[in-house]
């Protein structure tokens, strides 16, 4: 067995079989990347798609994403990579749990670190400022980032990632050096929501509080009725982020039926609005998205 460092799960894994996160897989006694570089999605987006609306507004940014996630959410927007895996190039996967994966393939493009950060400077000219790892989860392939997110900062440029936080403080050590802003994925200030999802709220909290101290942060809560759309957890979530800096932006979103949720009715806008009132008790720069 070999242990995977980068999240909580921390993955013992024999030979051949491949993490929770569906990207991650022993190999010789290894734990190897098996997403790295390979792109399933690239498109020079809004800085404020991230979202990222206080930090260079108005600019564009080269993003990109793989596939697998090591969160299992059932409302989960880019459900069509995050919950894909290896195409059938690689070979069948086995899961940690030793069961056969039944992810879809993903289609993918292999695309360097040299290449992407020569594709970034290129789009300069259309207000490109740099590269943003999104998408999927792009945390579960630190060395993609780092190998990338170093090139990126030769050139001058600025590196985006757009996260759950579910990492571990190893791998956030690693690549907050490489981080110019950061928007993390607050899904609930409820540690019974985080075991739905196959998460731990003090994992990503740890996350949150570590990129506060090294780079711009944005943090994003998705409402999604009858889940996490109580007033007091909202209170709590944004007493906690004001502990750390009131002026960090906190983006109160909208759900849409979508992935496994597909039945549920969006979040009422009206919810929306309220529980972004309340935070703005607690922080001075809230908005609200999808509404």
């Amino acid at each position: 067995m070999t242990e995977c460092d980068v999240c909580m799960h921390r993955c013992r894994l024999e030979e051949g079989r491949t993490g929770l996160c569906r990207a991650r897989k022993c190999i010789d006694g290894e734990i190897k990347s098996i997403n790295y570089g390979q792109l399933t999605a690239m498109a020079l987006d809004p800085i404020e798609k991230k979202p990222l609306v206080m930090y260079m507004p108005g600019s564009y940014v080269l993003s990109v994403g793989s596939f697998g996630c090591n969160l299992r959410c059932p409302f989960c927007q880019n459900y069509e990579i995050s919950m894909a895996g290896a195409g059938s190039s690689a070979g069948a996967e086995t899961r940690a749990d030793g069961a056969e994966d039944d992810a879809p393939a993903a289609e993918t493009v292999y695309v360097s670190p040299q290449t992407l950060a020569e594709k970034a400077e290129v789009l300069k000219g259309e207000g490109n400022i740099g590269v943003a790892f999104t998408y999927n989860e792009p945390l579960i392939c630190p060395e993609y980032v780092c190998d990338t997110g170093s090139l990126i900062h030769e050139k001058g440029m600025k590196n985006v990632i757009v996260t759950n936080g579910s990492v571990t403080k190893e791998t956030a050590a690693k690549i907050l050096p490489f981080a110019d802003a950061v928007n993390i994925d607050l899904k609930a200030w409820s540690p019974g929501f985080y075991k739905k999802v196959g998460g731990d709220l003090q994992t990503v909290r740890d996350f949150i509080a570590l990129a506060a101290d090294n780079c711009h942060v944005e943090i994003t809560t998705l409402i999604v009725p009858g889940e996490n759309d109580a007033p007091h957890e909202m209170d709590g979530l944004s007493q906690w982020v004001a502990s750390l800096d009131e002026n960090i932006p906190l983006h109160v979103t909208r759900f849409f039926p979508r992935y496994k949720m597909s039945d549920r009715r969006a979040t009422d806008v009206k919810a929306v609005y309220a529980l972004a009132e309340r935070a703005r008790l607690n922080l001075r720069h809230v908005f609200e998205g999808n509404c």
